[in-house]
């Protein structure tokens, strides 16, 4: 089996890569860079061109095409060209994936970020605990499954009395 080693400047241009995809942002949460949410699941540069390898955070997520044509423009401004978007469904997406920068981000935003693992009490449709991103009780209640995005549930506080949103464990 020949093993092969990729050279230090294609290394290095897949590590640029990656830092200019923090800079493009999901258009449904706009806090969170695609790099935060964890849908780049990989960048591969090559004689051919560069592939973006892309998990959506589900199959039928409406933003998805407009994630990957930003994804495209954004490399384009850099003077990248031969820019290729691979849509990868296997394995799904799952909120384990947000890093910590982006579950930081999505607290200071206002969105209660996802729990590490989905709660086994949704299994029986009980509603997680979530507690409040701006004053951290735990005393909150869910309003409705849906919020702005099929994504997000809305709670309301009772402590601190503040509506929120929480992004729900896929």
């Amino acid at each position: 089996m020949m093993v092969i080693r990729k050279h230090a400047r294609q290394e290095r241009l897949e590590a640029q890569i990656l830092a200019w995809l923090e800079d493009v942002a999901d258009p449904e949460i706009p806090v969170l860079s695609v790099v935060d949410l964890g849908i780049v699941r990989g960048v591969h540069a090559g004689a051919d061109g560069i592939e973006i390898e892309v998990t959506p955070t589900y199959s039928g997520c409406p933003a998805t095409d407009v994630i990957e044509q930003s994804i495209v423009d954004a490399l384009e401004e850099r003077g990248l060209n031969s820019i290729r978007v691979r849509r990868c469904l296997s394995p799904p997406w799952t909120t384990d994936w947000i890093s910590a920068a982006g579950r930081a981000k999505l607290a200071a935003y206002g969105i209660a970020p996802p729990d590490r693992s989905a709660d086994k009490r949704s299994l029986s449709g009980d509603a997680p605990r979530v507690s409040c991103p701006r004053c951290a009780s735990g005393n909150t209640a869910l309003v409705s499954q849906f919020g702005s995005t099929p994504c997000k549930a809305a709670y309301r506080c009772a402590s601190c009395l503040e509506p929120f949103e929480y992004f729900k464990c896929l």
